[in-house]
């Protein structure tokens, strides 16, 4: 099985494909850091949204997602923009934790373990094998 990394850095790859799973690093906010956490998450999910397209997914296959704010109380306004982006019907398992980030601009930091699942060099007998393994539990 083929390992293909997008966007290679010295310390990490921006996102790595691993047989027909994605795994997204951490991302943060570039342009809009140090501004509201509304900004910050519609930015963070809009690179987001880049990365699954270069490794040819997209936000309908989200399997799990962990959110990382530096203050809980803006919990909601990270969800508005949240519900607005993930696809509906196609909502992945989450959680949301108030953690310290790597600096003081960053309020809002989705660990999108998106192992989003794409599909188009799989047979239809994969896809219905792990769409009921992944729907099981």
């Amino acid at each position: 099985m083929t390992i293909q990394r997008l966007e290679v850095g010295p310390r990490m790859s921006q996102a790595v494909v691993h047989g027909n799973t994605v795994y997204l690093a951490g991302v943060v906010a570039k342009a809009t850091a140090g501004k509201s956490v509304t900004e910050q998450t519609q930015e963070v999910l809009s690179i987001i949204d880049g990365h699954l397209e270069k490794a040819g997914s997209d936000k309908s296959k989200l399997l799990t997602a962990t959110i990382y704010l530096t203050d809980m109380k803006t919990f909601a306004d990270m969800n508005a923009v949240w519900d607005k982006w993930v696809s509906p019907g196609n909502t992945p398992a989450r959680a949301t934790v108030q953690a310290g980030l790597a600096a003081a601009p960053y309020s809002v930091a989705p660990r999108i373990a998106i192992d989003a699942r794409h599909f188009s060099d799989c047979s239809s007998d994969e896809i219905t094998v792990r769409s009921i393994m992944r729907n099981a539990f």
